[in-house]
């Protein structure tokens, strides 16, 4: 993962576990979203399913992320002399996606007595190379619980990011840059409504989600 590049990161949990128990679990979720993640990347979208989750994210900036990893960078530097400061960089991003999914299986395991992975191994992230591929993704992932069939419409499902963006109320998305992405709000909302998904990239995406 680089920095200033925008992805799609998906996982799921092992053998279809639910990965929210009850109600409460979600919020959980995204307060180590916000520690864990927001630290290292802009969120754009995201979409919490009973069993897998979906995050649009761009990663930040070469400075920032030097910034916040700076004792991390030190040490490892002297671990992978060979490395680029980039592939450094990448590692530290993909160890702390890590630390969040470990974090959460940790209390979701002290919380129900449980023990092991929560998550199946090695995160799914693909690269977001073009704008519109970018509000493909979005439209795809706020869609998701309507296509998994939880809900029959997209404003109608609380665990999504869809609503907070149409919402003022504080939230930790850049719900700005996506408005903007899709033109203004009414658009935004219309076109998924309309379910606007271009054939050929649906299918890039649910080739990938697979």
């Amino acid at each position: 993962m680089e920095g200033d590049k925008h992805y799609h990161i998906f996982n799921r949990t092992n053998n279809k576990e639910l990965l929210f128990k009850e109600e409460k679990n979600y919020s959980f979720f995204l307060e180590k979203l916000e520690k864990y993640i927001v630290p290292v990347a802009d969120i754009f979208a995201y979409c919490l399913l009973p069993n897998h989750f979906h995050f649009v994210l761009r990663v930040k900036g070469e400075t920032e992320l030097e910034t916040f990893f700076k004792e991390k960078i030190t040490k490892l530097r002297r671990k992978t002399l060979e490395d680029s400061n980039e592939q450094i960089l990448s590692k530290l991003i993909i160890l702390q996606f890590s630390h969040f999914f470990n974090s959460y299986t940790q209390a979701i395991n002290k919380l129900y007595s449980r023990n092991g992975s929560l998550f199946s191994p090695n995160f799914k992230r693909k690269e977001i190379n073009t704008e519109e591929y970018l509000r493909q993704v979005i439209i795809y992932v706020h869609l998701n619980p309507v296509n998994h069939g939880v809900c029959l419409n997209t404003k109608n499902y609380a665990h999504s990011s869809f609503n907070s963006i149409l919402s003022s109320k504080a939230t930790l998305l850049k719900r700005n840059e996506v408005v903007k992405l899709f033109g203004d709000a009414l658009n935004f909302k219309e076109v998924h409504e309309l379910k606007l998904l271009n054939e050929e990239l649906l299918k890039e995406i649910i080739d990938d989600d697979d």
